[in-house]
């Protein structure tokens, strides 16, 4: 497994106080990076993935509280992480609601959630990580897709998201060449069915759906100091899966 050094490094994890947010989380803090959990409402679960975190090699570790589609609150998320860690090094912008039914079921509130969450988020915490990676010419962003954006997958069910991750690829991409001279990579990650997922479909690429380490290794990688020539690029974590819709 890649093993980049985070040892100095400040990290901020969205949605890491439950399933692939936490696991990510606990992977960074295993490197030896200091970590912010994020959470929205479960302020319980991410005391306790802060002290995992400890448990696993983080130097320090604190929790932030936010809704990343609220300007507002991003402000006073990465606020508190400066102040209590320093300036955010490694971002990963995980957290991507979805609304698993037909189109014309989803309100108007659930469509517009899954979208303000999933774009709007990862480009407000993007906004505000960014001036601290450049002031040290220094910093780590991966944003958290979904597998086969790249092939424009769609579907009448879940179709916001399916949108809005496809506008999370094409955002990291125009991040990576505008950071180009600025010492920061911009990245992406995109798994298909992991681990914690409610339902499992029929035929999972390779027998099983993704488990936390395959997707923690695809997000070490972009981390690691050899990988900083690797910019605006998306691995698919999804066993080669090929839709029979796209």
């Amino acid at each position: 497994m890649i093993r980049p050094d985070l040892s100095g490094r400040t990290a901020l994890v969205t949605g890491s106080a439950k399933g692939v947010g936490r696991e990510l989380l606990l992977a960074l803090a295993e490197e030896g990076a200091s970590v912010a959990v994020h959470y929205r409402t479960s302020g319980d679960a991410a005391a306790e993935v802060a002290e995992a975190a400890r448990e696993r090699g983080a130097p320090a570790a604190t929790t932030v509280q936010g809704d990343v589609a609220d300007p507002d609150d991003v402000d006073e998320m990465f606020d508190a992480a400066e102040a209590d860690l320093g300036t955010v090094d490694v971002l990963v912008n995980n957290v991507g609601p979805f609304a698993p039914d037909h189109w014309e079921d989803i309100s108007f509130e659930q469509w517009n959630t899954v979208l303000q969450a999933n774009v709007n988020g990862t480009y407000l915490c993007c906004k505000r990580a960014l001036a601290g990676m450049r002031e040290q010419s220094w910093g780590r962003i991966v944003n958290v897709g979904y597998a086969s954006s790249e092939k424009g997958l769609i579907n009448p069910k879940n179709a916001p998201y399916f949108i809005a991750k496809q506008g999370v690829l094409m955002f990291t991409r125009m991040l990576a060449a505008d950071t180009q001279d600025d010492g920061i990579t911009a990245n992406a990650v995109s798994p298909y069915v992991v681990e914690n997922s409610d339902e499992f479909p029929e035929d999972l690429p390779r027998g099983r759906p993704a488990d936390f380490e395959d997707v923690a290794q695809a997000v070490l990688f972009f981390l690691d100091e050899e990988s900083e020539y690797i910019s605006g690029e998306n691995v698919e974590v999804d066993g080669g899966w090929l839709p029979e819709t796209v």
